[in-house]
């Protein structure tokens, strides 16, 4: 797949090492998580405020584990595009990066359509999201994973998070990529303008960063990043995502987020 133009960022790519995984804690955004033997679902939902048909995905997404398996492992992320932009209401939350991914998924496809909102399963278009989400879901997590990643997060002090990601692969020669996202649930936006004016809308899982990806190198990848945390975001309802992406042909092979250290909250 092409290279798109992220975010700046810090990261390093190394020779992964061993190291203790504790269980899932959370106290000041202390966490660490390692994926499991299953294949996570990662569910991108690329969307706008300024889209009329967005506000029912937006929604399926916010309740997508309510509607699944028990026991389904899915990480779910709100990417808002920001073509929309220029037809009555700009989205705070759109950036043109999401637009470059959306594009940069669809690269390789037969069918090369951008649309909102559209739903991508590990990298592939499911335009059936109205009622396929749960199978789709369950078929993914039925595949044993061929990557594990560890993602870790540190609380320096309450404006700052210091993010460490480690991908490693069963297959030295898998051409993956290791990228890391911050997104953000319990949003509201009261649109004034636009298909969707008079509207009050809610937001969950919605993508405040997505960072540079790290190429693997002989199975393995890491990436670090601190973050100097926004005054306008709310701490408590951040997650922070990561994901190896294969390089050839563009699908998610495993994925984990902060979300389970959450549980206690209702983020789980």
């Amino acid at each position: 797949m092409k290279s798109i133009e992220y975010t700046k960022f810090f990261a390093i790519t190394a020779a992964a090492s061993a190291i203790s995984i504790a269980p899932p804690s959370y106290a000041g955004n202390a966490c660490e998580v390692k994926s499991g033997r299953a294949t996570a679902a990662l569910v991108e939902l690329y969307t706008s405020e300024g889209c009329s048909s967005c506000p029912p995905a937006d929604q399926q997404l916010s309740r997508l584990r309510q509607h699944s398996d028990v026991n389904a492992v899915i990480v779910p992320l709100a990417l808002h595009v920001s073509y929309w932009d220029a037809i009555g209401w700009k989205d705070v939350f759109a950036q043109k990066v999401f637009d470059a991914r959306q594009s940069e998924l669809l690269a390789n496809k037969k069918k090369r359509v951008v649309y909102t909102p559209q739903f991508f399963v590990n990298g592939v278009e499911l335009r059936g999201w109205r009622n396929d989400l749960p199978s789709q879901i369950r078929q993914i997590n039925a595949k044993a994973a061929p990557v594990t990643i560890t993602l870790k997060t540190d609380s320096p002090d309450s404006r700052k998070l210091v993010v460490h990601a480690e991908a490693l692969a069963k297959n030295s020669d898998i051409n993956g990529a290791l990228y890391l996202a911050i997104s953000e649930s319990a949003l509201t936006s009261r649109v004034t303008r636009g298909e969707n004016s008079g509207v009050t809308l809610k937001h969950d899982d919605t993508v405040r960063v997505l960072f540079a990806p790290v190429q693997m190198v002989r199975g393995s990848g890491y990436m670090q990043q601190a973050i100097e945390i926004p005054a306008g975001w709310k701490r408590e309802d951040l997650q922070v995502v990561a994901f190896v992406q294969d390089q050839k042909n563009g699908d998610v092979l495993q994925a984990v987020s902060t979300a389970q250290c959450n549980q206690g909250r209702g983020q789980g």
